[in-house]
């Protein structure tokens, strides 16, 4: 191999590592922007947390969950309603240790957090209100009028 080629070659490796070094210069001062837009500037999340003043009662029913008011509602929303919706709540009716049971399951299985005195709070309003109900036969149908199939 004569020098020529040699250098031909060489050429051709300085222009793609200035071609690498180039895109790894620009990839990097788009990860500092980005980085410093999101560390810095409006386009952070806040978090909020409900007072009790945004707690809307219509009719004895949260309007914002659908759950129903009473003692324990505050920490029931604040708690629960922050992983999952309130239907899975109003759709599940357990007793007092049906719930106390859910609440462990979740904490051993899906990371919920310690509960601590807010756990009894919790856990009296949801066997208050979404207790099981005993609901039997639906009640029988009355003044209807029948008619003949052809």
């Amino acid at each position: 191999m004569d020098n020529r080629q040699y250098i031909s070659i060489l050429k051709r490796v300085v222009g793609v590592l200035n071609a690498v070094i180039f895109s790894l210069l620009i990839i990097f001062g788009m990860v500092l922007y980005m980085g410093y837009d999101y560390l810095y500037t409006n386009n952070v999340q806040q978090v909020t947390v409900k007072t009790s003043s945004e707690f809307e009662i219509e009719n004895g029913v949260h309007v914002q969950t659908g759950l129903l008011d009473g003692e324990g509602l505050e920490q029931v929303v604040i708690n629960c309603t922050s992983c999952h919706s309130s239907k899975l709540i109003t759709q599940n009716r357990m007793t007092k240790a049906g719930w106390t049971a859910t609440i462990k399951w979740m904490q051993e299985t899906q990371n919920l957090w310690d509960l601590g005195g807010n756990e009894d709070l919790i856990v009296n309003y949801l066997a208050k209100y979404y207790a099981p109900e005993e609901k039997g036969r639906r009640a029988q149908l009355t003044n209807i009028e029948w008619y003949e199939l052809d």
